[in-house]
Order: structure tokens, then C-alpha cells, then sequence
């Protein structure tokens, strides 16, 4: 919100440089036009040199001496200008004008009086200090019209200007701050419910992961000792139990959990940052549950690091389905690799089954697989029928 209120602050003062700029320039314009005596522009410069000082400085601080010192030179040239053109400083700037009192001269007062010093109003409506000094310099600013042209049949029309000039600056800089700090408002609610929903899908996913790990580790291990542990010797389940408690630990302790490529032996990185992986520690576990993998194509995998924790654990869990569903105990794995990807190609002759029938609820096929690869940006295809074996082929960019 600081940051609105400067930026807010920043306009408000450009535009305030802006409108008094313009209004000094064309009143200086038409005094050189309508009274070029050298030594009435000469008396009047320093006037309008600070003025232009003050104006450009209000648009690149806060300040309030700025615009303190604006209307002070502002007022002081207009005094100068009206009193200069109506012959007070003859004796001082020379001969008389040519005529009695130029018509263009009155235009140049109304100019700075209307626009250069009113042009402050801008940047003084952010706040009830403000609006203090901004009635106060509109009240001097008021009285020295009068007393300028006391007499003058121009009171009328440039009391009206200053007036209507004052008023319509003073609204334009309460509008335009309002509509600002509305602006703010709703950027900062946009951005506290972009927050709110990043830390809803981060939150969502971290859960989603850790539904898959438990999935693929502890309910696995669950499930073969509910079952006794049929075909898979003590040693390989009291192994399987210990990775299970060291995940759930990590689960525990951090919301990043245990990398399935961190476990296995050989891991490198090279040099543009892709991890390669030698596969053992997916072969190591299958081998202690008693699957007989054959291993073709590539012997390692070369992928970022949360890609090849994608592939491999996906790649696991493929490999567990054939343990716990297939109804076989022998499955078949193909690596192959290009410039572009990797893929992995696993099959089995087992039981097979209807993809499309799969519950929403199970866990193995959409999330730990599908779901898991997709999630890292790759493509999972499975490839079967009841009573014709499964394929699955997954797919990982570089």
C-alpha cells in the first residue's frame, strides 16, 4: 500500500508540474507580446524563474515548501506584471508603454493567478493538513485578485477564473487520488486472494504428494503384511519397513519429501544440470519383493531433478502394480532416451485390466502414476484389456 500511496503522491505531483508549467509559459508569452520593454521582462524573470523552480521540484518530492514557495512567486509576479504594465516602475524599467495598459497583460496575470499558483491545489488534497494550506493559499491567492484589479472593470472576469480554475484543479486532484486509492484497494484484495489461492494449490499439492508416497511405500507395506507377506522373505520386508519409517519421518520433519533418485546409487549431475540416475534403487527394491524385472535399453536415466523423482517413482509404481495385481512375477522394462526425452516402456502378461473403469478414488493408477507424470510435465499412456496383459509407456521431456 506504501507503494500505491507514493506512486499516487508521484502522479498528483506530475500532473500539479504539468498544469503550472503550461500556465507560467503562456503568461510569460503573452507579456512579451503585449509589453516588450526589456527591463519589465528583466524585473519580472526572477519571479518566474522561482515559480518554475517550485513547480518542477513539487513533481519530484513531497515536500510542502514547494508549493509553499509556487504561490509566493506566483503572487509576486502577478503583483509585478499588473503593477509593471500599468506604468508603476517607469522610472525603474524606462519609457511607458506604448498604450495605456495592454489588454494582454491582464491575460497574463489571470494566467498565473488561475493556473500557474492554482495548479498547487492538486497535491493539496491527500490530506485534512493539506486541504488546510490549500483553503489558506486560495484565500491569499483571492485577495491579491482583488486588491490587483480593485476598480478594474477585469475583476469580474478574472475573479470567475480564479474561482472556476481553483475549484475544477481542486476536484480533478480529489477525484484523481480517490480513484487511485480505490484502485490500490482492490489491487491489494486481487493480490491477498492470489495469495490465498497459490498457498490453497501449494498446500493441495504437497498433499496430493505425500498421498502418493504413502501410496506407494507404507500402504504397500501394509498390504504384504496383512497378507503375511506371501512370497517376499523377512529380510526384504523388514528393509521395505525401515524406507517406509525413514519417509515418514521426513514427511514429518519437512514438506519436501525423500527424493526417490536421492536414495540410489551413481547419481551425477552434469553440466547442464540434468541428474542421471542408474535405475538401482527401483531394481533393488523389486528385487528384494521377489519381481523378476528384465531390464532392457538404457542403463540410466538423465532428467532435471524433479523430473527424474517423477519418472522414477511412477516407474515404481508400475512395477508394484504388476507385483500386486498382474498375477504374474515377471515384468519387462525398456529405457530409451533421445535428445528431446525419455521414455520408459513397461509391460507384463498378467490379468490385465479396464483403464477406463478404474474407481476415481484409486490412488496407484491416476495419481501415483498418470497423475504424478503429468503433474512434471510429461505423458503416461497405459495400454490394456482384461485377460491380455498390461503396457504402460511413460514419457519425460529433458
Amino acid at each position: 500500500m506504501e507503494r500505491i500511496l507514493k506512486q499516487r503522491d508521484r502522479l498528483l505531483g506530475i500532473s500539479a508540474r504539468l498544469v503550472g508549467l503550461v500556465g507560467t509559459g503562456a503568461s510569460l508569452v503573452l507579456l512579451a507580446l503585449c509589453d516588450p520593454r526589456p527591463g519589465l521582462l528583466l524585473l519580472v524573470a526572477p519571479g518566474y524563474a522561482v515559480l518554475v523552480f517550485a513547480l518542477v521540484r513539487i513533481g519530484a518530492t513531497r515536500a510542502m515548501l514547494w508549493p509553499a514557495l509556487a504561490v509566493g512567486a506566483g503572487l509576486v509576479s502577478a503583483v509585478l506584471v499588473r503593477f509593471g504594465t500599468v506604468g508603476a516602475f517607469d522610472g525603474l524599467i524606462g519609457q511607458p508603454a506604448p498604450f495605456p495598459v495592454p489588454t494582454g497583460s491582464v491575460d497574463a496575470v489571470r494566467l498565473l493567478l488561475a493556473v500557474s499558483i492554482a495548479a498547487v491545489s492538486i497535491v493539496l488534497t491527500i490530506s485534512l493538513g493539506r486541504m488546510i494550506v490549500l483553503v489558506g493559499a486560495f484565500g491569499v491567492t483571492l485577495i491579491t485578485t482583488i486588491v490587483l484589479f480593485a476598480g478594474d472593470a477585469a475583476l469580474g472576469v478574472v475573479g470567475a477564473s480564479v474561482l472556476a480554475s481553483w475549484f475544477g484543479l481542486t476536484v480533478s486532484g480529489s477525484v484523481l487520488s480517490a480513484a487511485l486509492l480505490r484502485a490500490a484497494r482492490r489491487v491489494s484484495s486481487i493480490g491477498r486472494a492470489h495469495r490465498s489461492e497459490r498457498q490453497a494449490s501449494e498446500t493441495e499439492a504437497q498433499r496430493r504428494q505425500g498421498a502418493r508416497l504413502l501410496h506407494d511405500t507404507v500402504l504397500a507395506t501394509l498390504t504384504l503384511l496383512a497378507h503375511s507377506g506371501v512370497g517376499v522373505s523377512r529380510e526384504a520386508l523388514r528393509r521395505q519397513a525401515g524406507d517406509d519409517a525413514r519417509l515418514l519421518r521426513q514427511l514429518r520433519l519437512s514438506p519436501t519429501p525423500i527424493s526417490m533418485s536421492g536414495t540410489s546409487d551413481g547419481a551425477k549431475t552434469d553440466a547442464d544440470g540434468l541428474k542421471s540416475d542408474s535405475l538401482q534403487a527401483v531394481r533393488a527394491r523389486f528385487e528384494r519383493l521377489g519381481l523378476d524385472v528384465s531390464w532392457h535399453g538404457a542403463g540410466t536415466v538423465s532428467l532435471r531433478p524433479d523430473r527424474l523423482d517423477a519418472f522414477l517413482l511412477a516407474l515404481s509404481e508400475c512395477l508394484e502394480n504388476v507385483r500386486r495385481h498382474s498375477g504374474v512375477e515377471e515384468a519387462h522394462v525398456t529405457i530409451t532416451d533421445d535428445e528431446a526425452s525419455v521414455r520408459a516402456l513397461v509391460t507384463d502378461n498378467g490379468v490385465g485390466f479396464e483403464p477406463a473403469a478404474v474407481p476415481a478414488g484409486k490412488l496407484g493408477y491416476r495419481e501415483s502414476i498418470v497423475g504424478r507424470i503429468e503433474e512434471a510435465g510429461g505423458t503416461a499412456r497405459v495400454f490394456s484389456a482384461q485377460g491380455s496383459g498390461t503396457t504402460v509407456v511413460l514419457e519425460m521431456p529433458r
